[in-house]
């Protein structure tokens, strides 16, 4: 029965989901409705019409990076999702990684945020041996912040080398030039298999008609220099030319359709079943207040597949949940941070999400025990960090997290990480943040990401600042000091927002409770494109 906190948790938690669609409704919009309207009378679809176009009817698409660059770049006049639109979507029942240029954003202009955005949409692709498609409609580099995008190993041309590396791994890419493609930039396309163009509208050059009239002196236009009708009648550098959007897209269909079938990594995979409970009584059940324990086992009941959880040491290192469970039918392992507080092996009394010693130790098993098995592992965070104090360092706390972050580090099998709450210092390590590579890491709008808790971190860096003031001789008052606290907590709790790390791409994606399903099931689902390599877990003290 749903009592009054419930009730509570749920108002607030829809209010915060209400924010998040609403973010993501402003943020698909691009560079605006005006710029949307431009590019169609040009005749061309924007980026997400294309994608749109390209996939599968009434397919999922699970998009990455749609709040990258939120809130970065004011200065330029923002740069809304990095100004590129990637996700992986079904094209002919191919799971596939899209990456499509948005033109309405600085023309396609690529900023730094652009780049890593571009390279983690490779990096997905690669991982799980996905065919890529890139749809290209872009400026370049934009110019005015060149020295953070040019030069660096994880800069522009990076994709450049990813390209190449697909290509030996026998990763399809296909390429369509649907509007500008310039200097650096035109490799990408033609480093693709096949690289299609659109009549018009789609160009490619390493220099415009500007630029080679400033080198060489000669006159020439674009279209000319580097359309269609040249690139695929005199250059031969493109393979074919449609004369709008949707047939170019079509051919893209057309390929895909006839790609042979790949190799399985063979993760096990029944008949799906709906969870017990409705997933959306996560919004009831997750406090709004973040300090009042909960019992994470009953969020697990609505992620998972009816009936089929069954816990690993239900016993032993309670402040970690270790089961194997389905999740749409896919066999998982999942490990998950308890966030009531539990009495150990020893009679204690445990604070809730912090991790123990026996609970690391318990992780650790369960983990190899996953890479033994061939299940791919769901880490579900809601972590303060690992537990502190005479008592935890003499009882060897840093050699059992040691031993966690081993076997999760060296672990063979995908990885994927939801964090639903706190995601603090080591435990964020511990439970397979960015740094582990998981395949996939998305965020609940709850989330906080950052070496320790707002308030925490505002009153040690208050005390810092205060003994500095007084080495230098200053006096402070009462209201200063709290003035002054005021403030690093405002900055800090910025940062700890879900959408600044997204922004970031610290995480793929701010998610609905209610679409964790979805993620790991695609995610396992792209997963099953790679053969997994045979687990060696290292060094591990005793």
């Amino acid at each position: 029965m749903k009592d009054l906190e419930f009730n509570k948790n749920e108002d607030q938690y829809k209010q915060i989901i209400y924010q998040l669609q609403t973010k993501a409704k402003k943020t698909k919009l691009g560079g605006g409705e005006k710029k949307i309207e431009e590019q169609h009378q040009k005749g061309k679809l924007t980026a997400r019409q294309r994608i749109e176009y390209l996939t599968d009817k009434g397919s999922e698409f699970l998009e990455i990076g749609l709040f990258v660059g939120e809130g970065m770049y004011k200065e330029q006049g923002g740069c809304p999702s990095g100004g590129v639109v990637a996700g992986l979507g079904y094209v002919q029942n191919r799971l596939c990684m899209i990456v499509a240029n948005d033109a309405t954003v600085k023309a396609g202009a690529w900023f730094p945020i652009t780049a890593k955005k571009n390279l983690r949409a490779q990096e997905i692709a690669m991982e799980n041996r996905l065919p890529v498609i890139y749809l290209v409609d872009s400026a370049g580099v934009f110019l005015p912040m060149q020295d953070e995008i040019f030069p660096d190993k994880e800069h522009f041309g990076r994709q450049f080398r990813n390209n190449a590396k697909m290509s030996s791994m026998g990763i399809v890419q296909i390429a369509a030039i649907m509007g500008s493609c310039v200097a650096g930039g035109a490799y990408l396309p033609i480093m693709s298999d096949e690289a299609m163009i659109v009549d018009k509208t789609g160009s490619i050059f390493l220099a415009g008609s500007y630029l080679v009239k400033a080198a060489i002196g000669e006159d020439i236009d674009n279209e000319t220099l580097g359309g269609a009708t040249t690139h695929c009648e005199i250059s031969g550098v493109t393979d074919n030319k449609f004369p709008n959007d949707q047939a170019c897209l079509d051919y893209i269909r057309a390929i895909m359709g006839k790609i042979g079938a790949y190799e399985k990594a063979g993760f096990d995979r029944v008949e799906p079943k709906a969870p017990a409970f409705d997933a959306k009584e996560i919004y009831g059940l997750f406090p709004s207040d973040r300090v009042k324990p909960y019992d994470t086992v009953d969020i697990i009941q609505r992620i998972v597949d009816e009936g089929s959880f069954d816990e690993y040491k239900a016993l032993y290192g309670k402040t970690i949940v270790c089961g194997f469970a389905r999740i749409n039918g896919w066999a998982v392992g999942i490990v998950a941070n308890q966030r009531k507080v539990v009495k150990s092996k020893k009679g204690e009394m445990q604070m809730g999400g912090v991790i123990y010693s026996d609970s690391a130790d318990k992780a650790a098993r369960f983990i190899m025990n996953c890479n033994q098995r061939k299940i791919p592992l769901v880490f579900l965070q809601d972590v303060s960090g690992f537990m502190v104090g005479s008592k935890a360092e003499h009882g060897g706390i840093i050699k059992d997290g040691a031993k966690m972050v081993n076997a999760m580090a060296n672990s063979t099998v995908p990885k994927f990480t939801i964090i639903m709450g706190n995601s603090y210092g080591a435990g964020n390590y511990a439970m397979c943040g960015k740094a582990y590579d998981p395949r996939l890491i998305a965020a609940w709008p709850t989330a906080q990401i950052a070496v320790m808790s707002g308030s925490s971190a505002a009153k040690t860096l208050l005390q810092i600042r205060v003994a500095s003031l007084k080495a230098q001789g200053k006096t402070i008052s009462k209201e200063e000091e709290d003035a002054l606290l005021k403030e690093i907590t405002d900055r800090y709790n910025d940062q700890l927002s879900p959408y600044y790390a997204a922004s970031r791409l610290w995480v793929d994606a701010v998610i609905d409770p209610a679409e964790t399903r979805k993620w790991i099931s695609m995610g396992i689902e792209a997963a099953n494109h790679a053969p997994v390599e045979k687990f060696n877990v290292g060094v591990i003290q005793t």
